[in-house]
């Protein structure tokens, strides 16, 4: 077997007992990134001479020291969306030639802190907007298609031209080239890993995860790269998870899918998904029967959300240059001027309803004080109302332009003289001296602060809410967040990425 075979696991066993060197793996993949890439095409950048630096590196630190971990010294590849200084990223397309990344992603930061040696980028369908990568034939019958758009590290991985590589998955990107080259690919949860530094298409549904050939290797890749970064606005935060249980998987609890998996799926797929669930039984786990809520609408949200904002994203670029996209790519972005922002809304509203009720209820229930009795109190520890709509300062142009919690139901600033001042203990503490707003100004001559004179400064309770739109009177219904007004939509701003977020309060 020659070293470009060998599984993550296996080389990475092989380097750690000495059996192996980086440089030898390395070179390994080198020679037969040359000897198939003329017929594969799966590559649009090798930078041979770094990645033999980096191998002799690796070496070296590993016999001093030992190896950092399981992807010291192994040589892998990165889509081309994903940065790596001093390296191209083109996206496989010609609106992008000569564009060279000034610093790492946060992916291949993670990567490069591991060991691992990037041997170069892999083609994409032109950014990431289609499912076949046309560049790259496939792993195993040249006639036919890789699969996309991550079609470059799924056959790179299947042909020896790297143990592992990085794609990206919006809406199949993944898991399809790795279907059809018969590899390994993991779609992770939503923000576990980090999409800094690595081109957008749609940035709701946007993934970075790994392409390898087991599974074993995809968690050693998801261990590496997986955890919070506060540059993605989507990336979560939590306890580490163990992806390595072994071969005791008791008391993990399982979720197989009654409805649309196995819709139309042919046999002999369904017979090894099956055989897969069974496995895990007999390890353990526990099987439990769940539905995909609104299962139906998934193509349609998808496009829904998928389409404008791959358009937002290119605004500029497709203005000034069109004729450098291909034709595909370009009608698509074309057809996203044509979305109007309540079909946007609209996709939206399901795709919030579904993860609200993944995680919303629980989230949002109230916890008890000390003495036993429910923290009802307004923007207190039992409200996570502030937290809910707190954007980080990000959207202060949304904001009604003066004291943002007026006591009335309509957006914007209220004429002078319509909204009852509310009598209240911090009016009553307040005794009649003004305070602060957040920000130092007052609430404005136009309007009624708390304490019920024209021009007078918010109260402490108005501070604690200052994130909270006005018409965002938000009241508890069975423990879930609502809107008094129906159907209100609220748009939160994100500068990074061109990040625009529609969320529905109803």
């Amino acid at each position: 077997m020659q070293p470009f075979e060998l599984s993550l696991t296996e080389a990475s066993r092989a380097v750690r007992e000495r059996e192996l060197s980086p440089v030898e793996l390395t070179e390994s993949a080198l020679a037969r990134i040359s000897a198939v890439e003329g017929r594969l095409g799966a590559y649009v950048t090798v930078a041979a001479d770094a990645a033999l630096a980096a191998a002799v590196r690796a070496e070296r630190e590993i016999s001093v020291s030992g190896p950092r971990g399981p992807l010291h010294g192994i040589p892998m590849a990165l889509k081309d969306l994903i940065d790596a200084e001093g390296i191209p990223t083109t996206a496989s397309s010609r609106v992008r030639a000569g564009h060279v990344a000034e610093g790492d992603s946060r992916v291949a930061e993670r990567l490069g802190a591991a060991g691992a040696v990037l041997l170069g980028k892999t083609h994409t369908h032109e950014f990431a907007y289609g499912l076949t990568t046309p560049q790259t034939h496939n792993a195993w019958d040249h006639s036919r298609v890789a699969g996309g758009s991550s079609g470059g590290s799924a056959v790179a991985v299947a042909a020896g031209g790297a143990t592992f590589a990085m794609g990206t998955d919006t809406g199949g990107s993944i898991r399809v080239p790795a279907a059809l080259n018969g590899v390994v690919g993991l779609k992770p949860t939503y923000g576990l890993v980090p999409r800094t530094g690595v081109t957008s298409l749609s940035w709701s549904l946007d993934h970075v995860g790994p392409l390898t050939r087991t599974v074993q290797d995809a968690a050693l890749v998801l261990s590496a790269t997986a955890g919070y970064d506060p540059r993605d606005p989507a990336s979560v935060s939590g306890p580490v998870l163990d992806r390595f249980p072994g071969g005791d998987l008791r008391g993990l609890k399982v979720g197989v899918p009654r409805n649309h998996y196995f819709d139309r799926v042919t046999p002999e797929v369904e017979e090894s998904v099956r055989g897969a669930i069974e496995r895990l039984a007999e390890l353990g786990a526990e099987l439990v029967d769940v539905e995909i809520p609104m299962a139906r609408y998934i193509q349609a949200v998808q496009w829904g959300l998928m389409v404008p904002e791959a358009t937002a994203y290119h605004e500029r670029s497709l203005r000034a240059t069109p004729d450098r996209y291909a034709a595909d790519v370009r009608i698509l972005l074309e057809a996203g001027e044509l979305t109007s922002a309540g079909d946007y809304l609209r996709a939206q509203r399901p795709h919030h309803d579904a993860r609200r009720l993944g995680s919303h209820v629980r989230r949002n229930r109230r916890p008890r004080r000390a003495d036993g009795a429910d923290d009802r109190r307004r923007g207190g520890a039992g409200s996570r109302r502030v937290g809910r709509w707190h954007d980080r300062g990000r959207v202060g142009q949304l904001r009604p332009p003066l004291c943002p919690r007026q006591h009335h139901r309509r957006p914007g600033p209220h004429p002078a003289g319509r909204s009852r001042p509310r009598r209240t203990a911090d009016r009553n503490a307040a005794d009649g001296a003004p305070l602060p707003r957040r920000d130092g100004a007052p609430c404005g001559p136009g309007l009624r602060g708390v304490s019920g004179r024209r021009g007078a400064a918010c109260s402490p309770r108005c501070l604690r809410e200052a994130d909270v739109p006005a018409d965002m009177r938000l009241r508890r219904r069975r423990g879930v967040h609502r809107a008094r007004a129906p159907g209100y939509a609220a748009l939160r701003v994100a500068d990074a990425g061109h990040r625009l977020e529609a969320t529905n309060s109803h």
